[in-house]
């Protein structure tokens, strides 16, 4: 699973820092480009729940391998998308077949006990990292000096690789998976109306749980912060990608470094700082710098003179990486520490249903106002971060602790603490 997710987050990262040039090369206006950037993350937002779902009925391996080979055909698409609509449907394939990491998740539940899964789970966050790192460095080199073709057949070759192995190594983890033609054949025999019902249902108690969970005045400023933030951070990401190469005149391998070296800050920030600095300072306090820190990071990007993006540059991005790497990690934190018992599951996966949506409407704001003023994306973004560190401020007077079961006289936490 390790391999899958690190394979599958290179074949990412290469792809990430040349798309918005390479849809523009081809045409596309500031919106094209944003809906483009957002097909992967729309298509992931509605088969991850998909491919999760599935891989408890028909077990995890055919799902994972489907997936995995989807994934693999969907960057020799990119490698010939010579057109817009190629690209939407290269983007699009990329991201139904990258919506395993809910199966991978349920693989690695499958396999572990309770005292071993945090360090099984902390190993797929740490494909992320190193994932994100690699994959822009290749992505980079490879256009550079290959071209556009050789960066969707390197990627697509990764994960194709990564099919392969799991083909001969990847066991089936779920026992009480049916098989697929039992699946099928019970699937074939219900009738529109029961599904439809069903569907109908699921759909009552989904919207229900959400009125719920932010009924806690505590969740739901955390659930507003994760979108602000989220949509902040897209929405200046794909416009940095442009802005680094018309107006700093970087080229795409530099352009694979800065990404590089994001990512790198991030791992040592995620993989070994954030434990401390929490000890000392609590999350309260690291959740609000966090934006006064990623407000430094976003807002100055497009201010600092152009030959100066490798030094002054550096020192801006030094502060975006720190301050990203300390506001996710601890937003899921403060979400599952405000959250009853037996509910966090469930509201840690509407915290990650807000993710989604933001990572979705983030790139056509991006691209639509840098289509207007270059530097205007990151004002917003800056304007956004201060957004999130007012709701910070606001948490403070919310104690943190673990709540027990929910009292069925009051659906707000700090009324029933």
């Amino acid at each position: 699973m390790f391999l899958t997710v690190l394979l599958d987050l290179i074949g990412f990262g290469i792809v990430l820092p040349l798309l918005p040039t390479y849809a523009k090369d081809l045409g596309a206006s500031p919106l094209m480009i944003g809906f483009i950037a957002a097909t992967y993350s729309g298509m992931q937002f509605l088969f991850s729940p998909i491919w999760g779902r599935l891989s408890d009925f028909i077990g995890r391996r055919p799902v994972m391998l489907v997936s995995i080979f989807m994934a693999a055909v969907s960057y020799l698409f990119f490698a010939h998308a010579s057109t817009i609509p190629l690209l939407i449907l290269a983007r699009a394939l990329s991201g139904i077949g990258s919506a395993n990491i809910a199966a991978a998740q349920a693989y690695i539940t499958d396999v572990t006990d309770s005292k071993s899964r945090s360090t099984a789970m902390g190993m797929l966050g740490a494909a992320f990292g190193i994932g994100f790192i690699i994959g822009p460095l290749i992505g980079g080199f490879l256009k550079y000096n290959f071209g556009i073709e050789m960066v969707g057949y390197v990627a697509s070759a990764l994960i194709a690789l990564d099919f392969i192995l799991a083909v001969f190594f990847l066991t089936e983890s779920n026992r009480d998976a049916q098989k697929i033609s039992r699946f099928l054949k019970a699937s074939l025999a219900r009738t529109g109306k029961p599904i439809l019902t069903s569907m109908q249902e699921k759909s009552a108690a989904y919207f229900k749980g959400i009125s719920s969970a932010l009924s806690s005045k505590p969740i739901a400023l955390l659930m507003s912060a994760n979108f602000i933030f989220t949509f902040g951070i897209v929405n200046m990401q794909i416009a940095a990608i442009l802005l680094w190469k018309e107006y700093f005149m970087a080229t795409d391998q530099q352009i694979g470094y800065l990404f590089a070296y994001v990512g790198f800050i991030s791992v040592i920030v995620q993989g070994g700082l954030i434990g401390k600095l929490n000890k000392r300072f609590g999350e309260h306090k690291l959740f609000l710098w966090g934006h006064i820190i990623t407000f430094v990071g976003v807002f100055f990007i497009p201010f600092i003179p152009p030959t100066t993006l490798f030094t002054l540059g550096l020192g801006i991005l030094l502060f975006f990486s720190i301050g990203t790497s300390l506001v996710n990690p601890i937003n899921i934190s403060l979400i599952s520490l405000y959250s009853y018992t037996q509910k966090q599951g469930q509201i840690m996966g509407y915290g990650q249903s807000v993710n989604s949506l933001a990572r979705i409407f983030g790139p056509f704001s991006g691209s639509i106002l840098y289509g207007i003023i270059p530097s205007m994306p990151f004002v917003v973004a800056g304007v956004l971060m201060l957004a999130g560190t007012i709701i910070s401020i606001s948490l403070f007077k919310y104690d943190i602790e673990a709540l027990g079961p929910e009292p069925e006289s009051s659906t707000d936490p700090q009324t029933a603490a």
